[in-house]
């Protein structure tokens, strides 16, 4: 097939989401939830406003997510101030338990063909690129 990094991230990309997809919903969450329930799960206590900014997502979108959230019982917002704080219920542990999971279980699945040493290589080279990605969109 094709020999660029696109191709073989697009192909990642949708497996990966296929694959976080499938073990969301037995929580009854979808993968637009992913990153939000584990930025709460790492920052207990957050602001929405944080959680919008860390997540570079449109303010709108955020609102909707979060409400969502909080309505299925997997975060709870308190109202202190002029911000609200988030914060995971109990389900909400548990979702972010397994959102946290699925990334150490896809890379087991997805890396199974290399040994040890060349999965230290490939995400030694990786790093090298987002580094190098990250300078030049710094600079654009």
């Amino acid at each position: 097939m094709f020999q660029t990094l696109a191709y073989y991230a697009t192909v990642f990309h949708r497996s990966f989401t296929a694959y976080t997809t499938q073990q969301l919903q037995k929580l009854g969450l979808n993968f637009g939830s992913l990153f939000p329930v584990i930025y709460v799960g790492k920052h207990p206590d957050c602001t929405q406003a944080e959680l919008t900014a860390a997540l570079g997502l449109d303010w709108g979108y955020s609102q909707r997510c979060v409400t969502k959230l909080v309505e299925e019982g997997f975060l709870t917002r308190e109202k202190s101030g002029r911000a609200y704080h988030l914060a995971l219920s109990p389900k909400g542990q548990q979702a972010f338990q397994v959102s946290h999971q699925v990334f150490f279980d896809w890379d087991k699945q997805a890396l199974a063909a290399l040994d040890e040493s060349e999965q230290e290589q490939l995400f030694t080279l990786l790093a090298k690129v987002m580094k190098k990605e990250a300078t030049s969109t710094c600079t654009k």
